[in-house]
């Protein structure tokens, strides 16, 4: 049962992942375009791998590779933004929740597919457990808050897309050479970026006040510090759906929101001026309801 342990150390560092993202949008990168900038950009690391792994896929399957990795950086900024709006956890356990709706939405509407007893009511689940959510009491201020619920619904339906799209492009090529083009694709989104004449000074603009920051050394490790553990959580889950059953491995998903609940709670009391979260009886037990109903909506889905 070795993958259980795996599955579990994954969540607690996609937890993690999570709540430095929240503080890196709140406190370090105020503008969600900088910060899904520098993390599509970085992408570009992938190339190392390109003399060996990447291979030629032919006109078609090149398309499909960087049109998925074109959408990458903006699923990123739709999930900064939605950060700036709520909870760390909140959101987190609201996109995780909703993504799946998505991905099923899309199959029975372009893929014929049919559900079962069990798939329906998983998605009945995961439904109240987003309903849940919504009751869940803002911590910001409403001026703040405004418009997260449609941050979130677009994060989850880009994030969606991306998700089936790089599942058909593995379907049919190697995956390294797929994951290569569309890295590349996420980079020339991200460059897309910069056309705008207002788009490109908010960046560049984020980028050279950072720059000329005195703890500029402090800012980047927090950066890619941040990124390894966030990419180390990926792999860690990954080799779990390659050790485990891929139903219990997304019910335990979570034990990821219950990271993020315990974590926040910890840092708001102890540290609030790093991250501050809705702490409330009724926030708490709302959460923890809407994370038992995702955890077990997720399993009957996937099994």
């Amino acid at each position: 049962m070795s993958w259980i342990w795996i599955t579990v150390s994954s969540y607690f560092l996609l937890a993690i992942s999570n709540l430095g993202d929240k503080f890196l949008i709140d406190k370090v990168l105020s503008s969600s375009k900088v910060y899904a900038f520098l993390i599509s950009v970085l992408s570009a690391i992938a190339l190392v791998l390109a003399p060996w792994l990447l291979e030629w896929c032919g006109w078609y399957w090149l398309a499909v590779n960087l049109l998925v990795g074109a959408i990458l950086p903006w699923a990123l900024y739709f999930l900064f933004e939605s950060l700036k709006r709520g909870d760390a956890s909140r959101v987190t356990i609201l996109i995780g929740g909703t993504i799946p709706l998505f991905t099923v939405l899309f199959s029975l509407l372009f893929l014929g597919d049919s559900f079962n007893f069990g798939e329906w009511l998983g998605m009945g689940l995961l439904l109240a457990g987003t309903f849940f959510l919504a009751l869940v009491p803002a911590s910001q201020k409403k001026s703040q808050a405004k418009g997260l619920f449609l941050f979130v619904l677009i994060a989850a339906l880009l994030y969606a897309i991306f998700f089936i799209g790089t599942k058909y492009s593995y379907d049919h090529q190697s995956f390294w050479s797929a994951f290569i083009w569309s890295r590349l694709g996420a980079v020339g989104m991200a460059l897309f970026f910069l056309v705008p004449q207002k788009s490109r000074q908010e960046i560049i603009g984020g980028l050279t006040q950072k720059g000329d920051h005195p703890h500029k050394k402090r800012t980047q490790i927090l950066i890619y510090g941040n990124q390894i553990i966030g990419a180390s959580g990926s792999v860690l889950q990954n080799y779990a759906i390659s050790l485990g059953p891929v139903a219990l491995i997304n019910a335990l998903q979570g034990t990821q929101y219950a990271f993020l609940l315990i974590m926040g709670f910890l840092i708001t009391i102890w540290r609030p001026k790093l991250l501050k979260e809705n702490i409330g009886t009724k926030a708490i037990v709302l959460k923890v309801i809407a994370i038992v109903l995702i955890s077990i909506g997720l399993y009957f889905i996937t099994k």
